[in-house]
C-alpha cells in the first residue's frame, strides 16, 4: 500500500506537470518530428527490426529529456520546504511513480504515431504492452535517481547524459530483444526470461534509490 505522504507528493507532481505544459509540449514536438523524419527516411524500407530499434531509441532520448527536469526545476526554497515536510523516500518514489505514468502515456503516444506513419508491426499486443510498461518503469527508476544526482551540479544535462546512457543501455538491449519477440508473435512465455531480468534491474534501482537518496537529499 502506498503511504499517504507519497500519494500527496504524487498529486503535487501531477499538478506541476499540468502547469508546465511547455515542457510536455516540447516532448510532444520531439516525438512527432523525430518519428516523421524516420518515416521520411525509411519510407518503403521499414522492417520489423528497424521499427523496434527506432521506437526504443526515440523513447530513451525522450525519457532522458522528460526526467531531466525532475530535480533541475526544483528551487532551493522548494527543496527546503519538501525537506521539512516529507521523508526522502516519499520524495524520490513519488517522482519515480509520476515519471513512470507520464512516460507510459508518452509510450502510448509514440506507438500511435508509429502506427500512423509507419504502421503497426506488433503481432502479440499483450506481450508488447507488458514490455513497454516494464521499460518505462525501468527508465523512470534509473533516470530519476540520476536526475537527483545531476540536479546537485550546474551542468546537470551533461552529467545526466554521461551517467544516464551507460546505466540504461542494458535495459535498452533487453527491451529490444523482448519486444522483438512480441513483434514476431512469440508467446508471452518467450518474453518472460527477459522480463524477469528487467524487473530485477528495476528492483535494484528502486532499492538503491531508497538507500542513497536520503544522503543526497540532506545536501
Amino acid at each position: 500500500m502506498i503511504p499517504r505522504e507519497t500519494i500527496s507528493l504524487m498529486q503535487k507532481e501531477l499538478q506541476l506537470e499540468w502547469r508546465q505544459k511547455h515542457a510536455l509540449g516540447g516532448i510532444l514536438l520531439y516525438l512527432v518530428s523525430t518519428i516523421f523524419i524516420c518515416y521520411l527516411a525509411f519510407e518503403g524500407a521499414m522492417t520489423a527490426q528497424t521499427w523496434n530499434a527506432l521506437f526504443w531509441i526515440i523513447m530513451a532520448f525522450a525519457s532522458i529529456n522528460l526526467v531531466l527536469k525532475s530535480f533541475s526545476d526544483e528551487t532551493a526554497g522548494r527543496k527546503l520546504y519538501l525537506y521539512c515536510l516529507a521523508s526522502p523516500a516519499s520524495v524520490i518514489f513519488s517522482k519515480i511513480f509520476i515519471n513512470t505514468l507520464v512516460m507510459f502515456a508518452m509510450g502510448i503516444l509514440g506507438y500511435l504515431l508509429f502506427t500512423v506513419f509507419m504502421g503497426s508491426m506488433v503481432q502479440n499486443p499483450a506481450a508488447w504492452w507488458l514490455v513497454l510498461l516494464a521499460g518505462v518503469a525501468g527508465f523512470a527508476a534509473i533516470l530519476t535517481m540520476v536526475s537527483a544526482i545531476a540536479g546537485q551540479t550546474k551542468n546537470n544535462f551533461t552529467l545526466m547524459a554521461v551517467l544516464g546512457f551507460p546505466l540504461i543501455l542494458p535495459m535498452i538491449l533487453l527491451l529490444i530483444r523482448a519486444s522483438a519477440a512480441a513483434i514476431g508473435g512469440s508467446p508471452l512465455a518467450t518474453v518472460l526470461p527477459d522480463m524477469l531480468v528487467i524487473l530485477l534491474l528495476i528492483s535494484i534501482a528502486l532499492t538503491l534509490s531508497g538507500i542513497l537518496f536520503p544522503y543526497l537529499w540532506r545536501e
